[in-house]
């Protein structure tokens, strides 16, 4: 791309975490490839960012042939308002704040002769869209889970297959390539769901699908290619550009980062470099499931009966939640100092990334599957909610890198110890570990060549860009 006239490229976010995450990665590919990026998000978002990461709101940082920009607006609440915990109205509160507040930096961005030529947004904020159509500018779907769950909310939508209702709550959905169960589909989307409004929100971008001249997919072409074949014949534009976070060719950008809190990264690394290859389970359920306090106990006890090295990531529930801090077992770290660390937060690409881990208990987000699959890294899933049952489903079923350990919160199952310890056996020592092993190395490499230069999602960003140009110049 020509660095005279970069084209201006806005990103607006959610503000939570495995929202920010994904479209900031994606910020810094588009940046490195000499786009101008502005990254939105709220204040308060913001300032958590800033506090843990070395980011001044308004500066600019160059980032390979292009730069990145943040932005933050005020979403009109109080760090500690109640509103904030009920997602329903703290989504409508972002629209009434965020939407004059992008239209008034579009308007900015015109008079000062640098117009925005397309602006992408997450799921959550569908109203970003709208802005977008009013003025005339090219809209894109970041999209931030799976293209098999894009799939399954698109058939929904489209009302193209039958799903659970409260007449028939058991079915089975007949998506294409695959039967999922009615426990395997993305719970939103479920009758017994206790969060039904999360899966009227994400059909709210469905609903603007028409308005979103392409969507972006945080996979790769490799992992997920019959869905995302399905999904181009549907006439949507669909590239994935994934795994963002591995991209090789982004120079300057380390720093550049969305973490909400500040992780002990130097001990925890050193911690690992003291273990042997193959030898640590990590644990970590996201910043947004909170396993009841009984469910902690359990795994606690089958960590310690099975013997395991563990680095286990507990995080403090958000205090607006009103949640109570887990506790662990009396006697459970003293038994376990030798071989195992407890940490409220833990930079989990490097984690990952390490050669002493052998695998990852995890609640099944689709950042820490994209983030294990890319690394190699086998998986005892445990979710909870969402696309989660669904990704749960894939990485054992069809990936061939996990084992089935937790359910759903709808089948409201409790695992045991003695299953903890049987499935972090099998997951660590024996026949079953080395294909899982195995397994997790060939998409592992299959990461590695699509973001490489000249693979699929390197070559899909390329074309993004070429296509943002071209619908520039038209514009012209």
């Amino acid at each position: 791309m020509g660095s005279k006239t970069p084209i201006h490229i806005l990103l607006i976010s959610f503000p939570g975490q495995g929202h920010i995450n994904p479209l900031l990665r994606l910020a810094k590919c588009l940046a490195a490839k000499g786009a101008s990026v502005i990254f939105i998000t709220t204040k308060k978002a913001g300032k958590d960012i800033q506090t843990v990461n070395n980011i001044i709101e308004k500066s600019l940082t160059s980032i390979g042939d292009g730069s990145i920009t943040f932005e933050f607006f005020d979403d009109g609440l109080q760090d500690d308002d109640p509103i904030r915990a009920n997602l329903c109205d703290y989504i409508e509160q972002l629209k009434l704040f965020g939407k004059p507040f992008v239209s008034q930096m579009i308007k900015n961005h015109v008079e000062s002769n640098k117009p925005i030529s397309c602006i992408i947004n997450n799921p959550f904020v569908p109203w970003v869209c709208d802005v977008a159509h009013e003025h005339g500018i090219p809209s894109v779907l970041l999209w931030v889970q799976s293209t098999a769950v894009f799939a399954a909310y698109y058939n929904y939508f489209n009302k193209l297959v039958c799903f659970p209702s409260e007449k028939e709550p058991y079915i089975d959905v007949q998506l294409p390539f695959q039967v999922l169960k009615y426990n395997e589909i993305p719970d939103f989307l479920h009758p017994f769901s206790p969060y039904p409004f999360l899966g009227t929100l994400i059909l709210e971008q469905f609903k603007n699908l028409s308005k979103v001249f392409c969507v972006l997919v945080e996979t790769y072409e490799e992992l997920e290619h019959d869905f995302i074949d399905y999904i181009t014949k549907k006439s949507i534009l669909i590239r994935p550009v994934g795994p963002l976070f591995k991209n090789p060719n982004i120079k300057g950008a380390s720093n550049i980062r969305g973490d909400f809190v500040k992780s002990d990264d130097c001990n925890i690394i050193e911690w690992l470099n003291t273990k042997p290859k193959d030898s640590v389970v990590y644990i970590s359920f996201g910043t947004i499931v909170y396993l009841p306090q009984e469910q902690v106990n359990e795994i606690a006890y089958g960590l310690l009966d099975s013997n395991v090295s563990f680095l286990w990531v507990l995080k403090p529930p958000p205090k607006e939640v009103g949640l109570k801090e887990h506790v662990l077992p009396n006697g459970f770290l003293e038994e376990t100092s030798e071989r195992g660390k407890v940490v409220k937060w833990s930079p989990q690409e490097e984690v990952l990334a390490h050669p002493s881990l052998v695998c990852f208990i995890t609640h099944c987000g689709w950042n820490s599957s994209i983030e294990a699959l890319s690394l190699g890294v086998p998986m005892l899933t445990f979710p909870a909610w969402g696309d989660q049952v669904t990704n749960a489903k894939f990485l054992v079923d069809v990936f061939g890198v996990g084992i089935r350990l937790g359910y759903g919160m709808i089948e409201n199952k409790f695992v045991t110890r003695d299953e903890v310890k049987k499935c972090l056996l099998e997951a660590t020592i024996g026949e079953k570990a080395e294909d899982l092993k195995q397994n997790a190395i060939k998409w592992k490499k299959m990461a590695e060549e699509a973001v490489a230069i000249g693979g699929s999602s390197d070559r899909n960003l390329d074309e993004f860009l070429e296509e943002i140009k071209k619908i520039k110049m038209i514009a012209q």
